[in-house]
């Protein structure tokens, strides 16, 4: 269930991602951390996908804990953007809650398959 859950904001988060993107990219003509956000921020989903089909509950918590640093990552991204003026704060909060409720839902996915596993 959580897993659908995370499947589908994360795509919808990427798609958000490749917006800013190319907004950086045209508008603000910032090249360096608009790929680093763009790569970051479409990995998350795709690492969710790979897992729908892990080879075992170990990779599946392995592609799962990438995703989550890939998420972490991205949230680094997106403070930079703003703390350098590239982007707004209302910009950024909008896009910056999708990311820490990415953050939350892959940790707990995170957690409580490495529970599953030690027990």
């Amino acid at each position: 269930m959580g897993q659908a859950i995370v499947g589908g904001k994360s795509y919808s988060f990427a798609l958000r991602i490749i917006k800013l993107y190319k907004y950086l990219y045209h508008e603000k003509k910032e090249y360096v951390l608009s790929k680093q956000i763009l790569r970051s921020g479409t990995a998350i989903g795709a690492l969710c996908r790979e897992a729908e089909y892990a080879q075992s509950r170990a990779d599946f918590l392995n592609k799962m804990n990438i995703s989550l640093k890939e998420a972490n990552e991205t949230e680094y991204w997106l403070m930079l953007l703003k703390d350098s003026d590239y982007i707004t704060n209302s910009s950024f909060e909008s896009i910056h809650q999708d990311c820490r409720e990415l953050i939350k839902l892959l940790a707990s996915i995170v957690k409580t398959t490495k529970n599953s596993i030690t027990k």
